[in-house]
């Protein structure tokens, strides 16, 4: 990641520029928890498909800089919500935002961070770009009530599981990289290929990280194992178990999600991985990796043509 990074660095040292200057408001609390998410890292991975976009396209502008504060924005707001729906006390190997500020002034931080989203998008000066972005947002919001809603509902379909990573993790990758092509003033053909690209590695992405949550080191993830279970979410592998497994394995994990309990976590990871889920839901995120590789085809060989290449194939390696 650090060699995808190096090749849009300066760049992305603006982006963090942008993001502590946005953060700064003459409200205490609004700076406490802007600052402590911003401390605590994270792989800016949304920012750099923006810009490596951007640069596959020719040159990364300011406005496209502004644009990658944007999606950092929209991405880091989702967390301080999502966190305090899912009642997470841990991200990133560290107590979350709720854990050390309160529910309240995470939800509150969090609507500041989308108002401050949409207020800079306005200095973009793109119609295009603001009506896509407003779409997504809307788009997240729904995809974040719909895991709502089945959480603890066993009877989720696969097709209803990806419809649900679509909308709240791969409509925000897609529309960072087509937001790139249309500050670009890019051809319709490139805007469509980088959308596809950015919404396949967003699937991949979200796939692997529900992978994580059966075999995952939460020393490296950062979070808990089982997590996902303990919040009744219905994630591939054990859709995949519900639909192979015997009718004693699929009523072990239909029961778990429907109470929304992890007590029985080691005898679900067994079943994970006697079913052979674990190779099924990876195989579908090599899927997605390689419809992202086919939207690159049409570009020009270049360094950031090449990161983005990388970027993908780690969607599928990464540990955390």
């Amino acid at each position: 990641m650090q060699e995808v990074r190096a090749v849009v660095s300066k760049e992305l040292d603006a982006v963090n520029a942008v993001i502590i200057e946005q953060l700064r408001s003459d409200v205490e609390m609004v700076e406490n928890v802007g600052q402590y998410i911003v401390d605590a890292g994270g792989k800016r991975l949304r920012p750099v498909l923006v810009l490596l976009s951007s640069a596959a396209l020719g040159s990364i502008s300011e406005l496209q800089i502004r644009f990658a504060a944007v999606v950092e924005f929209i991405h880091t707001a989702t967390l301080l919500h999502d966190d305090v729906v899912d009642v997470s006390e841990l991200r990133r190997g560290r107590p979350t935002a709720n854990s050390a500020f309160g529910n309240a002034s995470s939800v509150l931080v969090g609507d500041f961070l989308y108002t401050r989203a949409f207020q800079l998008m306005v200095t973009l000066g793109n119609h295009d770009v603001l009506k896509m972005m407003a779409d997504t947002t809307n788009t997240i919001a729904a995809g974040e009530v719909l895991q709502l809603i089945r959480a603890g509902d066993s009877s989720t379909s696969e097709d209803q599981y990806y419809d649900v990573i679509d909308r709240k993790t791969a409509a925000l990758f897609a529309a960072g990289c087509q937001g790139a092509a249309l500050l670009a003033g890019a051809d319709s053909g490139n805007v469509r290929d980088l959308n596809i690209y950015g919404r396949n590695v967003g699937i991949a992405f979200q796939i692997v990280d529900d992978l994580l949550d059966y075999q995952g080191d939460p020393e490296v993830t950062g979070k808990n194992v089982g997590d996902d279970l303990a919040e009744g979410k219905p994630t591939l592998p054990l859709i995949h178990v519900m639909r192979e497994g015997s009718n004693a394995q699929a009523t072990l994990v239909r029961e778990a999600i429907n109470a929304k309990d992890r007590e029985r976590l080691p005898d679900i990871i067994q079943a994970v991985k006697d079913c052979g889920s674990l190779e099924y839901t990876r195989e579908a995120a090599v899927s997605c990796r390689d419809k992202a590789l086919g939207a690159l085809k049409g570009f020009p060989e270049s360094p950031a043509k090449k990161a983005m290449i990388n970027l993908a194939a780690l969607s599928l390696e990464r540990s955390h």
